[in-house]
């Protein structure tokens, strides 16, 4: 082999490994992507399965909508029980680690508070 052979063998070398090198950068930000989309929902999962478990330990909450029917218009003082009771709820969804407002309702709060939840619920 040539001095210019050997050259040209290890500069196309160097290009292969450089070509290398890059493709496992990329596939290290993917498998980091998936890690840490894992780990949200795997926190995820743990919140959902507290709350079934405290809600199936608490019976059914929701009214069916064919004895709702029966039940007639509130008014007053009662309505206003009804709007706190939402409130309460909101709130409580709010500290259980999940979103309340509009941009990302009913996904899990991974980064502690979020200024629209807060904002929503100071209205």
């Amino acid at each position: 082999m040539e001095n210019k052979d050997i050259f040209t063998s290890m500069q196309a070398l160097e290009t292969q490994m450089g070509k290398v090198h890059g493709d496992l950068g990329s596939l290290k930000l993917e498998v980091k992507k998936l890690v840490e989309e894992n780990q949200r929902l795997r926190l995820e999962n743990e919140q959902l399965r507290k709350i079934l478990k405290r809600e199936s330990a608490e019976g059914p909450l929701s009214i069916p909508v064919a004895e709702r029917a029966d039940i007639p218009a509130l008014t007053g003082k009662e309505a206003m029980d009804v709007v706190g009771e939402g409130y309460d709820n909101l709130a409580r969804l709010y500290h259980e680690g999940f979103h309340i407002c509009n941009v990302y309702y009913g996904h899990l709060r991974t980064e502690g508070d979020c200024l629209f939840c807060l904002s929503f619920l100071n209205k």
